[in-house]
């Protein structure tokens, strides 16, 4: 099930695995496993990727990279086909994110031997990117019977849904706005207007989805396969003037 009518469906270039990503869903649906457990199983891949970016497996770096893009929509996609949208796994799915994008790029700046202001910068430019791009699609969701569980602002604790404890959605949400919260006041200072304006060409979001986490893990890979890892810290930090040009276009014409 899409996220987004078909008038405003776009092609999202950071969302490559969400067929096969349905497909797990599917063959989840009547298992004990839920939507966290997948959550887990990609903490489980993108370490595992680390390992092999440490050990110079760089293929299967790669694979397991991927691994961990395709289980990141899996756990997302089983929440609804089990009907089971909670808070919790939004949050944890969050979490788990930004915890493993630091530790992907600090370990390519550790073995690239870069200075660890610019692989700060690097982590930082991917955060920026990742939140611009939510920001915008969940507007977009939010607008166009998107789900629930992602809102534009997450400026307060929400109430559990039914199924989960209130504790444990509290305690996630502390941990989400101590991770994130910097980011999105950045974005949100940039374009505070963007969720009043016209609905975002679909084009528009085409380009803006080469800020998704999918889409950067590939990129990642990409670069490791063809030995290139240097290149991936510098690539990073010059990718992220792109946010300025698409808020300026957003800002100038929607």
């Amino acid at each position: 099930m899409s996220k987004l009518p078909k008038k405003h469906q776009f092609i999202d270039l950071s969302d490559y695995g969400r067929p096969i990503a349905r497909g797990i869903a599917n063959i989840l649906k009547t298992t004990k496993y839920t939507p966290i457990d997948v959550t887990i199983s990609f903490v489980i891949s993108g370490l595992i990727g680390v390992y092999c970016i440490f050990k110079g497996y760089y293929y299967a770096a790669a694979f397991f990279l991927i691994l961990k893009s395709i289980l990141d929509a899996a756990d997302g996609e089983l929440a609804r086909v089990k009907e089971t949208p909670s808070y919790t796994g939004r949050f944890l799915d969050s979490v788990s994110d930004i915890i493993l994008n630091f530790i992907i790029i600090c370990t390519i700046g550790h073995l690239t031997n870069t200075n660890f202001v610019f692989t700060f910068l690097a982590f930082f430019g991917i955060q920026l990117q990742g939140t611009l791009y939510n920001y915008y699609y969940v507007i977009l969701r939010n607008r166009f019977a998107g789900d629930t569980t992602s809102r534009v602002f997450e400026d307060k604790t929400p109430t559990a849904l039914p199924g989960e404890k209130q504790k444990h959605v509290t305690l996630l949400f502390f941990i989400y706005k101590s991770l994130y919260g910097i980011f999105d006041e950045i974005i949100y200072a940039l374009d505070k207007k963007a969720p009043e304006g016209n609905p975002f060409p679909n084009w528009l979001m085409t380009l803006i989805s080469t800020f998704g986490l999918g889409f950067q893990l590939l990129i990642i890979s990409v670069f490791l396969v063809l030995n290139l890892k240097e290149l991936i810290i510098p690539f990073f930090i010059g990718y992220s003037a792109f946010i300025f040009v698409f808020i300026f276009i957003r800002r100038a014409f929607y």
